[in-house]
């Protein structure tokens, strides 16, 4: 089990950053991702494998003026 911005999710051993984000509806383009309290570059997501325990958070930016 791994927490999503607090929100338990069970998800499989062989998931990685990328997909796990894209599976609950995020898009990639407009957000910053913190695994177990470090910042994650966005390059790095496609190589990040999601363990048992992660916790991760997810800050969304929007434009405006």
């Amino acid at each position: 089990m791994i927490k999503l911005n607090e929100k338990k999710i069970n998800c499989t051993n062989d998931i990685f950053l990328d997909k796990l984000l894209i599976s609950e509806g995020y898009s990639l383009i407009r957000i910053a991702v913190e695994l177990n309290g470090d910042i994650i570059p966005k390059s790095q997501y496609v190589n990040k494998k999601i363990e048992d325990g992660d916790s991760i958070q997810v800050v969304g930016f929007v434009g405006g003026g």
